[in-house]
């Protein structure tokens, strides 16, 4: 094994063939089962899923012989499905938790494990570090013993009934009928280009929104593990074949949805792309005001301010997290939350799992614009009206393991009284480094939890303030 085995903000994450190989995913599999043993929760059954990268079928179906060999039930995802799916399926069959073979939004030579706790939500860290404490365990034992892996053949798994292949939509649409109106939305004449981005999201809006007015036609909609010409990130850079068509055949909206379908990017009339904490702005106003539900919303820190904005217009609590849906499920849950989001574009909505969902995002976001008669460019300026212009951008750098325990020592061992001119107010490193400046702007230096990226994030009044912090942020890490 190259790597040790560590799950990072949302999963273990590897390269294919390198990382990420059979024995590594039986590995991991084990070490569910035995973490399932260890809390008692092995006589419940286990979801396993998968998305469209290279052999995620081969990865789940490895998966499902070692759950099965540990006298585990397993439901077996029939094909490439968003996790949000497999997420909602876990209550919805009383099951332990479930294995979601995906490296979400990473490039196609990457692969991944996801753990998912009984309520569908990303397992918590006291969990994971279980998980990987096993994974330790068997690592040591398969070195010195030979192995500490069970399996049961997938075929006489399937025979004794051990596994069983589940196809986990129809459920799940119907569970969205209690949230949309989609006979309202069926009704309008919205012209809508979605790109799944040869993900697992391909198919659910055109089968969610089928057999109406609407206009909807897919991009990118035919399984293929490279995802040629892009990485399957919903962000602008990613976006610009959904914008060109969005402009050139008159759309109302390009939606996008990650590798996974649990992030969503949204393209407004005019194919420019709304921010991730627009779009979460937006959805929180649309809860707020168009639904006139009432309740906390759950922030991560990486995102916009105009939540809690937000928050004190319409007089409801805001909390604010570390990076990563883990942290945001249970405060979610604790607080009864109408919404949990991060600048990822990820976000979660009260009532449904307390997972990342980027298809109920999206009918969210259309039934805003039908509720409201305005257009996405439209709905941003009525935002803008309430809370400010809010800017955000965030700059990515690849870095090794000593340059980043550099980065760690420059920024820990001062800290700027002013950055691009303005007084730095406050200081806070509960994720990173996030320096708050006198205009109500802000600058975040942090390292990803699942990739060797540094990541800088900044927000303020202009587009041009924000690209100047970016700037400053990146000579105090010394780029």
């Amino acid at each position: 094994m190259t790597n040790p085995i560590k799950f990072g903000t949302d999963g273990w994450r590897g390269i294919i063939a390198e990382d990420f190989t059979f024995d590594n995913v039986r590995i991991c599999a084990q070490a569910v089962a035995e973490y399932l043993k260890q809390a008692g929760l092995d006589k419940q059954s286990l979801v396993i899923g998968y998305d469209t990268r290279f052999a995620s079928e081969d990865f789940a179906a490895a998966a499902a012989e070692v759950i099965a060999g540990n006298d585990i039930r397993v439901h077996l995802c029939l094909k490439p499905t968003p996790t949000p799916v497999v997420s909602f399926t876990v209550p919805a069959t009383k099951s332990a938790g479930a294995i979601v073979i995906t490296a979400s939004h990473n490039p196609g030579s990457w692969n991944g494990f996801k753990y998912k706790s009984q309520d569908g939500a990303s397992a918590p860290g006291e969990v994971t570090s279980q998980i990987e404490g096993n994974i330790a365990s068997l690592t040591l034992k398969g070195k010195e013993q030979g192995g500490g892996v069970k399996r049961l053949a997938l075929d006489k798994a399937l025979k004794k009934g051990a596994v069983d292949y589940l196809d986990l939509a129809p459920a799940y649409f119907n569970h969205l009928g209690h949230f949309v109106d989609i006979e309202g939305l069926l009704r309008q004449k919205l012209n809508i280009i979605v790109d799944p981005m040869y993900g697992a999201g391909i198919g659910y809006f055109k089968t969610a929104l089928q057999n109406g007015n609407l206009k909807i036609t897919e991009i990118n909609a035919e399984r293929n593990p490279s995802f040629p010409q892009i990485q399957p990130e919903p962000i602008a850079k990613n976006l610009t074949k959904l914008s060109r068509l969005v402009v050139g055949q008159k759309a109302d909206v390009g939606l996008a949805t990650d590798g996974d379908a649990d992030r969503i990017g949204i393209l407004d009339e005019k194919g420019q792309f709304l921010t991730q904490h627009q779009v979460f702005a937006l959805l929180c106003l649309y809860l707020l005001e168009v639904r006139g539900e009432r309740g906390a919303m759950v922030r991560t820190l990486t995102s916009t301010m105009m939540i809690s904005r937000l928050g004190k217009l319409f007089d409801v609590a805001v909390y604010e997290t570390p990076v990563g849906f883990k942290y945001v499920a249970p405060l979610m849950m604790e607080r009864n939350a109408i919404i949990g989001g991060e600048e990822s574009g990820g976000y979660g909505f009260r009532g449904h799992v307390p997972e990342r969902d980027a298809i109920l995002a999206g009918l969210y976001f259309l039934d805003f614009m039908v509720k409201t008669g305005k257009t996405p460019s439209q709905l941003l300026d009525y935002l803008y009206s309430k809370v400010g212009p809010h800017y955000y951008d965030r700059r990515d750098f690849h870095i090794s393991a000593a340059k980043r325990q550099t980065i760690l020592h420059r920024l820990g061992s001062s800290s700027p009284d002013a950055i691009a001119s303005t007084k730095v107010t406050r200081v806070d490193t509960t994720d990173g480094f996030r320096f708050f400046l006198g205009d109500d702007s802000w600058l975040l230096i942090r390292f990803s939890g699942t990739e060797p990226l540094v990541r800088i994030y900044s927000e303020a009044e202009s587009l041009e303030r924000a690209e100047a912090l970016l700037d400053e942020g990146k000579k105090l890490i010394g780029l």
